[in-house]
């Protein structure tokens, strides 16, 4: 009975090794200004935890803050968490940080942290309206009410309204050291590092797995910065008129699509782009192909593609949020005017050296067609300036024309002239053939 009983014993201390041997925990770090990119990173830390049954998952978190959207969907994607978590703030947890902070099942804090300091502000630190402040009380309190916090000292972050006795009066925001947090019951615990962490949470045997933020994620985080998105907007415009002016397939026209895909991917990704905001570019640029190819003029065609194109970008660059912040509003604004302006510059150069230039001959892919089709489009073309014709299409600005039952393509010099126009050749720069209209 006694040797049955000892190896019961010495089954159960081998159970409970392996068992030891086979916990995990991961390690994550949230640091540096909260931005959409963060939550890509945030959200694969979790679900690899889920995946590999951690025990749990420690965010090691150092910030100032940063945008309130970002640090909603981080929030949103701990809560979700089937792992326990751990904030462990590593000397300050401010504004948006606090939030996701408080969303974490327990907060560790080292000694001379803070957290607190949560109103929203602007980039010039400016207090936002009270709408704004109003939902930022309501995720704080909720998160804390969630987490079984006090919920007034979670609201009195954001609102200097919010009287604490013995703490802070109706003039002050809260933010709370590490010993001030202990003491209201914000944080659990003071402790000094990781190691103390899982000896806390009885994982002292665990296996910790340290996740980094990958390539993809710092790419889509350098894609999102406002510098890459509004040059990103430039490639788009840019490229889209090129391909317009000139004809054939290019190098301008593989640029915007190269540079659409990586706009609307990455705010597809990061949550900020919708379907429908790529639905509303993609119908713009039909409206407008429509109105330059299909219907003589400008019209309504030609406006409502050129509203729909500007309301896609800037929808792909503000987040589906139930409170758009100010300042990321006003940021979106300059962004796209910034990237008009410099396109518009750009276009101006373009639209008066593009039928000049023949650098551009190399963005476009030709095809060759023989002579015995009645067509024809030689380098060298002689004794077709001063030479009367006869468009065989619309020039808008490049086309068709017929000189001595001989077809040529052939540009104007930017205006639209219609089909049966009278042309003449004023013109000739090797396989280009400029015309202007015969009034």
């Amino acid at each position: 009975m006694k040797a049955l009983q000892n190896i019961s014993i010495l089954l159960l201390l081998l159970f409970s090794t392996l068992l030891a041997q086979n916990n995990k925990v991961y390690l994550g770090v949230i640091e540096g200004d909260i931005d959409l990119g963060l939550t890509p990173y945030v959200k694969r830390v979790i679900s690899d935890a889920e995946k590999n049954n951690a025990s749990l998952i420690i965010f090691k978190i150092n910030t100032f803050g940063g945008r309130v959207d970002a640090a909603t969907q981080i929030k949103d994607a701990i809560i979700n968490s089937k792992v326990e978590t751990v904030a462990f703030i590593d000397k300050r947890a401010i504004s948006a940080g606090s939030l996701i902070a408080l969303s974490c099942n327990k907060i560790v804090m080292v000694p001379g942290a803070s957290i607190g300091a949560t109103t929203v502000v602007d980039q010039a630190g400016e207090k936002q309206s009270e709408k704004a402040q109003s939902y930022m009380r309501s995720e704080m309190r909720s998160t804390a009410e969630r987490t079984g916090r006090r919920t007034d000292i979670a609201e009195g972050m954001v609102d200097e309204r919010i009287e604490i006795e013995g703490l802070v009066d109706s003039t002050q925001l809260i933010t709370l050291t590490s010993k001030e947090a202990m003491h209201y019951g914000i944080a659990d615990t003071i402790l000094v590092n990781t190691q103390a962490i899982l000896k806390f949470t009885e994982n002292e045997n665990a296996k910790v797995i340290n996740l980094d933020i990958n390539w993809g994620e710092e790419f889509i985080r350098f894609i999102n910065n406002p510098i890459i998105t509004s040059i990103l907007m430039m490639i788009i415009m840019v490229g889209l008129f090129v391909e317009i002016k000139t004809p054939g397939w290019g190098i301008a026209g593989t640029a915007s699509l190269i540079a659409l895909a990586l706009f609307f991917g990455s705010g597809y990704i990061l949550e900020i782009a919708s379907v429908m905001d790529i639905l509303l570019f993609i119908i713009g640029v039909v409206l407008l192909l429509l109105e330059i190819f299909v219907i003589p003029g400008f019209g309504i065609f030609g406006i409502a593609g050129i509203i729909l194109i500007v309301a896609g970008l800037f929808m792909g660059l503000v987040s589906d949020f139930p409170l758009i912040e100010t300042n990321l509003l006003s940021m979106a604004i300059v962004q796209l005017a910034a990237s008009f302006v410099l396109s518009t510059i750009v276009i101006y150069f373009l639209a008066k050296t593009l039928p000049k230039s023949n650098a551009f001959n190399k963005l476009i892919l030709n095809k060759g067609i023989t002579e015995t089709s009645g067509y024809t489009s030689k380098k060298e073309l002689q004794n077709l300036i001063g030479m009367n014709g006869i468009a065989l299409t619309d020039l808008r600005p490049t086309g068709t024309a017929i000189f001595e039952d001989k077809r040529f393509d052939v540009v104007s010099q930017g205006d639209y002239i219609l089909k049966d126009s009278k042309i003449e050749v004023i013109k000739e720069e090797g396989s280009k053939i400029v015309v202007k209209i015969i009034s």
